[in-house]
This record gives C-alpha cells, structure tokens and sequence, in this order.
C-alpha cells in the first residue's frame, strides 16, 4: 500500500469514528476532545493513545477555533442535531461564498451535511446543493440528517474531492470546510473545483493554511496529517496552486490561529468567464 494510499484509508476511518460515535449520541464538544491527535501543540489536552481525527483540530478543544462552535445559533436553528454534532470543520464555508437564490453550490467533503443543509437553504428552492464524501457512514448520515430536515434541493454522491462525480460546469459555487488539506493530491482537487464550475463560478472554502515561513517539516512538527496540520498547504502555495489551476481574484485570509504558524482561513477565487 502507497503512502497516499494509507493516508486516505486513515482519513476515511477516522471520518467512520465520528459518524458513528455521533449517530451513538456523542456531542460535538466531546467527539473533539476524544479524537484530537496527540501533538506538540495540544500536549495538555487528555486523549487515548491511538486516537486521531478528521476534525482539523490539532488544538480542537480551543473555544471556537473548530467545530460547531463556528456556527451561531441563528445559523444551526432548524438543522437536524447530528448534522450539528458532526461538524467538524474550522470555518462556515457557506457565509464565506456569499450563497445566493437559484445557485448550484458543491461542497467538497461534506461529512454529515451540515454545509449542504446550510446551502440548501440560502439558494432556495430554485437552487440545488450537492456534497461529495468518499466515507460510507457520512454519507449514510448525511441522507438521514438530509431526510429530518425536509431538504428537497439537496444530493449527496460517494466520491472524492480529487475526482468529483459531476459533468463540467455543474455549479456555481463550490465550498469546503477543513477537507481539502487532507488530500494527498492538492493539484488534483483545485482542478476538479476549477473544471466542475460554470465560467464566472468561484469558490469559498475555509481550510488550515501555514504562514510561508514554515517548512513541511515543521508543519508535521505540530500536528498530524490526519489531523489537518501536517498536510496543510503554506498561503503562498495556496495562491500558486489556484493561479496554475486557473483561478483569477484568489485571496487567502486567516481568521484564527490552530497550530503555531498554523491558520484557519478563508480562501476565495474565481473562474474567469472566458
């Protein structure tokens, strides 16, 4: 088995953990803590050895640095409650792109669907919201938390981010939250983003960036790959990965901080017209 391919398998079955332990009845809060990755900069944090997490969270019980805690009560009112418990991303990826009446929005990992369910909303009825996860128990939750919350606009597709299961131009807008620094293939997913989009589409994804200033190495020095640190691209290679994919206006903004020198950001961009 490649290394890539052994990354993933850990990713999916970390992604199973915590579908599974959220259909069991754990809370958000708890599911964090239980499976934050032992590393250098959550050393205080009490976990079981062997445990890990799709979460993004190296320091995941920082008070809303990660999970749904970025989501205020207004915004999670009326969402199916394991759609809430299993967020686990370090953004709300919906406000970042600015959703709008009638668009078709994509969101890359979707996990138990809360960013699907959040779209479904603010584009309408006369918009559509798909997700795409590659984790069997994700998705089994999503359609359940699809189902309690009524949402007719909405599909969910087994697939992975590197190879998205939708035609060219399918969307408007394609969203992420705390996934695509998991992938062992970066180039790969900003082309799918950038090929599934209809000319004019953009993106608004919050993700783990790296300040430039620091090395792969040290990147793995302060969480692990699994754990959304290790794999996470610095903002200048951000910004380079979206100019080679083809985007125009692509910006990378951190909001807070996970890691020393390790960022939740917001990353936005567009695929020109012509």
């Amino acid at each position: 088995m490649s290394e890539n391919t052994e990354l993933r398998e850990q990713i999916r079955a970390r992604y199973a953990q915590a579908a599974t332990a959220v259909t069991g009845g754990t809370r958000n809060a708890d599911l964090l803590i239980e499976e934050t990755p032992v590393s250098s900069c959550c050393s205080s944090v009490p976990v079981a050895e062997g445990t890990g997490s799709d979460s993004g969270s190296c320091c995941a019980p920082t008070e809303r640095s990660f999970g749904a805690g970025l989501y205020d009560e207004a915004t999670a009112a009326g969402l199916p409650l394991e759609a809430v418990e299993a967020s686990l991303g370090c953004g709300n990826p919906t406000a970042v792109a600015e959703l709008h009446e009638g668009e078709r929005v994509l969101d890359l990992g979707s996990g138990g669907g809360i960013d699907v369910l959040l779209s479904a909303r603010r584009v309408g009825p006369t918009g559509f919201a798909y997700g795409v996860d590659m984790t069997d128990e994700m998705l089994a939750l999503a359609e359940k938390n699809k189902t309690e919350a009524g949402a007719e606009n909405v599909e969910f597709l087994k697939g992975t981010i590197e190879e998205v299961p939708l035609s060219d131009g399918a969307v408007d807008v394609v969203i992420s939250n705390c996934v695509i620094n998991l992938s062992t293939d970066k180039p790969a997913v900003l082309a799918e983003m950038f090929r599934v989009l209809t000319p004019g589409g953009r993106i608004g994804v919050s993700d783990v960036v790296a300040e430039d200033r620091l090395t792969p190495g040290q990147r793995a020095e302060r969480g692990s790959y699994v754990g959304c640190i290790a794999g996470a691209l610095s903002q200048t290679e951000y910004l380079d990965g979206l100019d080679k994919a083809g985007f125009t206006d692509a910006s990378v903004k951190f909001t807070h901080e996970a890691a020393d020198g390790m960022h939740a950001a917001i990353i936005r961009a567009t695929k020109p017209t012509n």
